[in-house]
């Protein structure tokens, strides 16, 4: 990357509302996101919001596409992918203490620890919680968590598990925060499966677990009769069903991060 080209990422970045832009972009990469959704989040005027995400665009961090009557921005991560680059190895010569720590290779010595995230962790994330842990095998330990406190399981999501023949004895509505201390489990992947916990604020986890976003709509604000209710709780936990199975699929012990990680954007996607 060439000085200025540089220097115009750095300046686009320069600013705190366009920095809290390209971090909410980032939490739900490679999705985009609605303009309307992002102002909402960050408690921006949506003039302001349109000023940033031209300077963003026009740097070339960022690009949109419309979806029908609907736009949607999202990160070009090869971009900030070459920035960062540039931060390290071209301004900082490749100093080790410079560089940010590698990640690990996944451990396939033990169970892989897999956390799922939604805002309440009374459906979405129960679901894809109880259908991991019933999954052949012992390869995987799954835990789910809501970034909403004092949730409680949804009714509709323990009938639809208790019909697909998974163990709800164990299940109960947590908060992030009990994953987030020193004695938690270490994660190996985590993901969030609703938008509104893509967008909350988290802190970094540690050891570098693999992250994806699998964002689906949320059965809980399904409207109608009971039946109609029912219906979008089974159409949410045919989804999950379907990533988890091609996610347990994949073949871990070949695949490096970087591939990894492209497949759980895929799934994401899908």
């Amino acid at each position: 990357m060439e000085l200025e080209a540089a220097s115009r990422l750095f300046a686009a970045l320069g600013h705190p509302g366009r920095l809290a832009v390209v971090r909410l972009l980032l939490r739900h990469a490679p999705r985009g996101v609605r303009p309307t959704e992002i102002a909402a989040t960050l408690g921006m005027k949506p003039n302001t919001l349109s000023h940033h995400l031209a300077e963003l665009e026009t740097a070339g961090l960022i690009g949109s596409a419309r979806e029908g009557r609907s736009l949607f921005y999202s990160l070009r991560l090869p971009a900030l992918a070459a920035l960062i680059a540039y931060l390290g190895h071209d301004c900082g010569r490749g100093r080790p203490d410079l560089l940010p720590t590698h990640p690990p290779e996944l451990n396939m010595h033990r169970p892989f620890n897999v956390l799922f995230i939604c805002s309440g962790n009374s459906a979405r994330s129960i679901f894809a919680e109880a259908i991991l842990n019933a999954a052949p095998g012992q390869r995987f330990r799954a835990f789910s968590a809501g970034t909403r406190p004092n949730s409680r399981l949804n009714p509709f999501a323990l009938e639809v598990l208790e019909r697909n023949g998974l163990d709800i004895s164990g299940l109960r509505a947590k908060h992030v925060a009990e994953f987030e201390g020193p004695e938690a489990p270490r994660m190996d992947f985590v993901f969030t499966v609703c938008e509104q916990a893509a967008s909350d604020e988290c802190a970094p986890w540690p050891g570098q677990p693999l992250t994806a976003h699998w964002g689906m709509p949320d059965p809980t604000r399904a409207e109608g009769t009971d039946a109609e209710k029912g219906l979008a709780f089974a159409r949410a936990f045919g989804e999950l069903h379907r990533r988890i199975s091609a996610f347990t699929q994949l073949p871990f012990d070949q695949l490096e991060r970087l591939a990894l990680q492209q497949h759980l954007d895929r799934l994401g996607e899908a």
